[in-house]
């Protein structure tokens, strides 16, 4: 039986990064990676730009609904992408940690998300590589 690597991206309001990385993450791995995301202080909505800039792109994250992180969210995942929430989220010994400094795309208009946007993906391609090598 093949296990499927659990990934968990955490940023503050669940609105933007996270929402964006896990979407790309879900469109990139195709059912290889389960993918979730949280906040330490989840919005309302996503934001409307984020939405945008992943329409732009072919991905609907529109009807997304930020979540709050829990306990249980981290433990059960492999891999654990922070996004700027700084001390919030539990660590648990054994889960690969990692911190992915990026621009909030908080307030900002989707000319300047695009970039955001573009970083992630790169990212995101890289650690599903690492995650799901092609054979």
């Amino acid at each position: 039986m093949v296990e499927i690597p659990e990934v968990l991206f955490v940023c503050v309001h669940n609105a933007g990064r996270s929402q964006m990385a896990a979407a790309l993450l879900q469109h990139h791995a195709r059912g290889s990676v389960l993918v979730r995301s949280a906040g330490s202080a989840p919005a309302e909505e996503v934001n409307p730009a984020v939405a945008e800039a992943m329409r732009e792109i072919g991905l609907d994250i529109s009807g997304e609904v930020p979540t709050k992180l829990t306990a249980g969210a981290v433990e059960a995942s492999d891999v654990v992408i922070t996004m700027g929430c700084g001390d919030a989220c539990p660590v648990f010994p054994g889960k690969r940690y990692l911190d992915w400094t990026l621009e909030d795309p908080a307030g900002r208009d989707l000319a300047a998300v695009r970039p955001i946007r573009e970083e992630i993906d790169r990212r995101v391609r890289a650690l599903l590589a690492e995650l799901v090598p092609v054979s």
